[in-house]
């Protein structure tokens, strides 16, 4: 027998080599021959990949430019931003593999942002080397086109002109809340007011289209378009144009008093030919007080036979319920009832032995049955008193027409008062029509922006739509009305008002100087009644039924919305 020694298999047991360079003990299955640092120092998986690039931003819109055409939001270290600054060097990526890449915190005032990434490549066979560098941004401001059309002047592509021709604001005041709540006028870059109206403005003409959409869907109108050319080139087949759309929205408004046509009259479910005008929306609705029948006239409807109003919300005067009786129909909030009311100041006509004369006791019937009580105050129209000049009310039967027609309770002794709104509204502030420098041309929103007797008429009619938004629940529901806080009261306990000065040009209050509590609201009273004691003093009594506007039915945090507080309704967006 022979003795052996034992020699282990060589098969599973791993040689060593040196690297060629450094003599680093390393593993014999390293093709390269090389160690870790020594391929690094001699391989270069990065040369190719730019260390440094630009990014264009958009002081105006705060947007990035993603070329070739687009620009987009995005938000200082976002997966959006990240993704635009990786398709900066998206060729060079192309050859290697990415691995990892996130944001390096800078100053934001530097224009510097840092990216680290980390990718992979393949150099020699079987070899992968991974690596690890920082790729930095210079961020260069500008304008995106949209805002250099904006800057400029003169450079909008379409315009909606939109129209009504009454003698007061109130509907573009109720437009203005409705646009601001849908928001429907953020791609506009500039709105001018008109005689009749204001004019929109637009870098697109799909923006255009949106609006009058918009507008088609709110109010009762009937749209033109035409369309200018402004430049053409033959070559290409291409020409430039400007597109014009003209809205205009019938002429009759809420509580309006209207004379139809008896055909018409006839042909709408046999309606009263005398009907007032209770709600405007994307229809008109039209309501016999005397009978509670009611129509709705849609906007081509009423363009194949138009009409005007009669009376409007100006021609109003106030009466007192003596009694009131309700007569049975009820239609959702409407109840008929027998009503005898008398005026609150006599006219000038001749009176009789007992001092009442044609301005006596007056029977009529009303839809308000519901809410009128004796000694209540509402206004309606005086038609015994009234001269039209329509042939339609010619044409009616004198034994028919009612000498009053009651149309909404008024509370004159609370409105007396004067006493501040614990809600306030929005605005849009823009650019006026025809501004001299110089001139006082500040006014609520876009509207009665001219100054003088104008300005004045858009305070009046402000204050009335302050009112409706009071007295009407349903229309209140269509816009936001937001918290106001500064209210303090005064040593009688009444509310009144901070007494900060108003900022000048700030939104629908138009910068005007606080002239006391409730200046304005005090002035529309005066305007519209003028109705004091023999004595000059006030009432003291205030109605127990006074629409108040609770705290559920505001919004609040209007100051992180980046809007400027104004009293009562008057704020600026910024």
């Amino acid at each position: 027998m022979v003795l052996m020694d034992y020699e282990p298999s060589a098969q599973g047991q791993e040689s060593y080599i040196l690297c060629a360079d450094c003599g680093t003990v390393i593993s014999s299955a390293n093709g390269a021959g090389l160690c870790v640092g020594c391929l690094r120092n001699s391989i270069d998986i990065t040369e190719g990949i730019p260390k440094e690039a630009s990014l264009m931003f958009c002081r105006g819109c705060e947007r990035w430019s993603s070329p070739p055409t687009a620009w987009v939001n995005a938000q200082p270290e976002s997966r959006e931003l990240l993704a635009l600054c990786l398709k900066k060097i998206s060729r060079p990526l192309q050859k290697v593999r990415l691995i990892d890449a996130a944001f390096i915190w800078t100053e934001p005032h530097s224009r510097r942002i840092k990216i680290k990434i980390t990718i992979q490549k393949e150099v020699l066979a079987n070899t992968v080397l991974q690596q690890t560098f920082v790729l930095v941004f210079v961020v260069h401001t500008g304008q995106c086109p949209a805002c250099t059309k904006l800057a400029a002047k003169n450079t909008w592509k379409a315009t909606v002109q939109v129209r009504q021709k009454v003698t007061h604001k109130r509907t573009f005041l109720w437009l203005e809340q409705l646009i601001l709540k849908h928001n429907a006028h953020k791609d506009t870059i500039n709105i001018n007011e008109k005689r009749d109206g204001l004019d929109f403005f637009y870098s697109e003409r799909n923006s255009a289209i949106k609006m009058v959409e918009f507008l088609a869907g709110v109010v009762p109108c009937r749209v033109k378009s035409s369309e200018q050319l402004i430049s053409s080139e033959k070559q290409s087949n291409t020409a430039n144009y400007k597109f014009t759309y003209s809205v205009e929205i019938v002429p009759v408004c809420k509580d309006d008093l209207v004379c139809l046509p008896s055909s018409q009259a006839k042909s709408w479910g046999n309606i009263t030919p005398l009907t007032i005008c209770s709600r405007v929306g994307n229809s008109m609705h039209l309501l016999d007080p005397m009978t509670l029948q009611q129509t709705d006239v849609t906007a081509p409807v009423y363009w194949r036979g138009p009409f005007e109003a009669l009376a409007t919300v100006t021609d109003l005067v106030e009466f007192v319920v003596l009694d009131i009786e309700p007569s049975g129909p009820v239609r959702g909030k409407y109840v008929l009832a027998d009503a005898q009311v008398t005026r609150t100041t006599p006219t000038n006509a001749e009176n009789d032995q007992d001092g009442m004369g044609d301005d006596g006791t007056f029977h009529t019937r009303t839809h308000l049955g519901a809410i009128l009580q004796p000694g209540d105050t509402v206004l309606g129209y005086h038609l015994t008193k009234s001269n039209f000049n329509s042939d339609h009310y010619e044409s009616l039967d004198a034994g028919r027409i009612p000498d009053v027609i009651l149309v909404r309770k008024t509370y004159p002794n609370r409105r007396r008062k004067a006493r501040p709104r614990n809600w306030k509204l929005r605005s849009i502030a823009k650019e006026a029509e025809d501004v001299t420098d110089g001139a006082n041309t500040l006014g609520r929103g876009a509207l009665g922006r001219r100054g003088g007797v104008d300005q004045k008429n858009v305070e009046r009619d402000y204050e009335l739509f302050l009112r409706d938004l009071e007295e009407d629940k349903e229309m209140r529901a269509a816009v936001n009305l937001y918290r106001h806080d500064e209210i303090k009261k005064d040593a009688d306990g009444d509310m009144e008002m901070d007494a900060a000065p108003a900022k000048p040009g700030s939104g629908m209050r138009g910068g005007k100087q606080r002239r006391g509590k409730a200046a304005a609201a005090m002035e529309v009273e005066e305007d519209l009644q003028g109705v004091q004691d023999a004595d000059g003093s006030e009432a003291d009594d205030e109605e127990e039924d006074f629409p108040e506007i609770g705290v559920d039915e505001l919004l609040e945090h209007f100051e992180e919305m980046g809007m400027t507080d104004e009293l009562e309704g008057g704020e600026e967006v910024n």
